[in-house]
C-alpha cells in the first residue's frame, strides 16, 4: 500500500485514530492538483495498537511524511519477525520503524529507521477531511487495471492528455485526439455500479440516457501514476466521471480503500 502511494505522491499527510490510519494528498485543485483518500483499519496490520492523540476528544495524531521514506523503511522488513512503528522525538520528530530480523544466534537483530515527519497543528485538522464523492453523471467499473495501463502506456507517447468517456450501458473509451492522429480503445460490458445516496434520492446519473456519453478530459501522466503504481490488487475498481470536470477512482480491496481524484483539464 505504501509502495502505491509513494507512486502517487511525493509528500502525503499520515492520520492516525484508534481505529484507522488513512493517507491523504489534497494538492490544491487550483494548481490542477490530484486527491487522494486512502483508508486501512489497523486491526488488519497490527497485533498491537496503542495510540494517544493530542487530547481524549480530539483523539487523532496528523503526520506529514514522505511516503518513498516509509517504503524504503518497510522493504527491510520482508522477512523480519516483527516490525514495531512508533512516534520518537530525536532532534525532531520522527516515526520509528524498529525491524527484527531472524538471527541464527540467541541475539536478536534489531534494524531502526527514523523517518523525519511534521505534526500537522490541530488548527489545520480540517484541511484534510474526507473527501466527499462527487455527483457523478456516470459511474462504471474499470477493466482489468494491467490491460488499462498497458494502452494507456502507448497513448502517452501520442499526447499529454486523455479523454475517458463512459456511459451507463457498460462501455467506456479512451481517447487521443491531436493534430495529427486520433486513437480511441473500446471497452464493453464492464457494468455500472448500483449506487444508492445517502439521503435515499437517485442521484444525478439516474435518468440519464443509457447510451449518452459523459467525458472527461484528464493528464495522462497522472492517470498512469495511479494504474504503473498499483500494487493492492483491488477485488474492485471504478470509476465516476463527472461530465467535464473530475474522474474519480476507487479501488478496494478486503483490507483497505483507496480514492483517487484527478480534474478535468478545459
Amino acid at each position: 500500500i505504501v509502495n502505491t502511494i509513494a507512486k502517487l505522491a511525493k509528500t502525503c499527510i499520515l492520520r492516525l485514530t484508534v481505529c484507522k490510519l488513512y493517507f491523504i494528498l489534497s494538492d490544491k485543485v487550483a494548481n490542477g492538483g490530484a486527491s487522494m483518500w486512502c483508508e486501512l483499519s489497523q486491526g488488519n496490520f497490527f497485533n498491537e495498537f496503542q495510540m494517544e492523540g493530542v487530547a481524549a476528544e480530539h483523539n487523532e495524531i496528523y503526520l506529514e511524511l514522505v511516503p518513498e521514506n516509509l517504503s524504503r523503511a518497510l522493504k527491510t522488513s520482508q522477512s523480519a519477525k516483527a516490525v514495531k512503528i512508533k512516534l520518537t522525538n530525536k532532534h525532531c520528530p520522527c516515526l520509528r520503524v524498529a525491524v527484527e530480523l531472524p538471527s541464527l544466534s540467541s541475539s536478536s537483530r534489531i534494524v531502526t529507521h527514523d523517518i523525519p515527519v511534521g505534526v500537522i497543528p490541530r488548527r489545520m485538522w480540517n484541511d484534510f477531511r474526507e473527501p466527499s464523492v462527487p455527483d457523478f453523471d456516470v459511474s462504471i467499473y474499470l477493466p482489468v487495471l494491467k490491460t488499462m495501463k498497458s494502452v494507456v502506456e502507448r497513448m502517452k507517447n501520442l499526447s499529454n492528455f486523455i479523454v475517458i468517456e463512459a456511459n451507463l450501458n457498460g462501455e467506456m473509451n479512451l481517447k487521443i485526439e491531436t493534430d495529427l492522429v486520433s486513437v480511441t480503445t473500446h471497452f464493453k460490458d464492464l457494468g455500472n455500479p448500483p449506487w444508492a445516496s445517502e439521503d435515499g434520492c437517485p442521484s444525478s446519473a439516474q435518468g440519464r440516457d443509457l447510451e449518452s456519453m459523459t467525458e472527461a478530459c484528464i493528464d495522462i501522466k497522472k492517470l498512469l501514476q495511479l494504474l504503473a503504481g498499483q500494487q493492492v490488487n483491488p477485488t474492485k475498481a471504478l470509476c465516476n466521471i463527472v461530465h467535464k470536470r473530475i474522474v474519480h477512482f476507487i479501488l478496494l480491496h478486503e483490507e483497505v480503500s483507496l480514492q483517487y481524484f484527478i480534474p478535468a483539464i478545459a
